[in-house]
């Protein structure tokens, strides 16, 4: 167990625990999470399609998970890393899965001055190659028709973040040749930065998935404000590849987020009815 917990926004600490890595990587193909959607798709009973949200395989790059002692080659690392996740996808898809999310704060994280979270003596410019190589090869022979979006996330705890910067530092690598169907991007607020960064997105590929409102809180965003930014981003990506959504999930974490459910369910409400008014959808 680490001696503290990350420290986010406003000296908010987060729980004191932490993956390590103890042994050669691979995929358990008892993994609870493959039990777990399929109940959550008996349910969903093919009204909508049950989507399924996993770690990037770049999560295991944070500093302090490898164990030295058992990869000290951190290539024969991701090399591992790269089929777990390969062998992990074939069993979501197996159990149902047609869409998958990569939750990605590490990636994020490479973009942000302070490059948080990173393993410690490597460049910059290196981990951002690296982080595409083991992205993209994972998904090297996936199902056609599995559909995988990508989250690039600063931090969600108790309403508070974890760091910030735009995202112009991995643009030109993990936007321009990221082999995702999708980027579920955070635009909330001036942390973020500006659309710049997807000018570098080709035209015609991912969609965007422009996380214009807050989960943080329950207060509606202003709907003039939201058009404005809508405008903005088609500057440098096509409309029809923007979508809507907040920022990032109303729970990351067991403690959730400092609003009401009943404010949560209103806010998903303006946004769908915004991205119909705005988008078309």
């Amino acid at each position: 167990m680490p001696e503290t917990g990350y420290i986010f926004n406003e000296n908010e600490e987060t729980e004191r625990y932490d993956v390590r890595n103890i042994g050669k990587i691979s995929f358990n193909h008892d993994h609870p999470h493959i039990k777990d959607f399929k109940l959550f798709n008996k349910i969903v009973d093919g009204r909508a399609v049950a989507k399924q949200t996993i770690p990037s395989p770049n999560q295991l790059f944070n500093q302090g998970i490898r164990n030295e002692t058992i990869y000290p080659d951190i290539e024969e690392y991701a090399e591992d890393v790269i089929q777990t996740y390969r062998d992990a996808i074939q069993a979501f898809y197996d159990a149902g899965v047609r869409y998958l999310q990569f939750d990605d704060v590490y990636i994020a994280g490479l973009s942000s001055p302070d490059i948080p979270f990173n393993d410690g003596k490597y460049p910059r410019e290196y981990l951002i190659e690296l982080a595409l190589k083991v992205v993209n090869e994972v998904l090297e022979g996936k199902p056609e028709d599995l559909y995988v979006t990508t989250h690039l996330c600063r931090g969600n705890y108790r309403s508070n973040w974890a760091f910030e910067g735009s995202y112009g530092l991995i643009a030109p690598t993990l936007f321009a040749k990221e082999k995702v169907d999708g980027f579920f991007l955070e635009y909330d607020d001036d942390r973020s930065g500006d659309f710049k960064p997807l000018d570098y997105i080709p035209n015609g590929g991912p969609q965007v998935v422009l996380g214009l409102f807050t989960s943080k809180t329950g207060e509606l965003e202003d709907k003039a404000l939201i058009k404005a930014r809508i405008e903005e981003a088609a500057q440098f990506i096509p409309r029809e590849q923007i979508c809507l959504s907040p920022q990032c999930g109303f729970a990351s974490t067991h403690h959730g987020n400092k609003l009401t459910e009943e404010e949560q369910w209103e806010k998903l409400k303006y946004i769908v009815d915004i991205a119909k008014e705005e988008l078309g959808y």
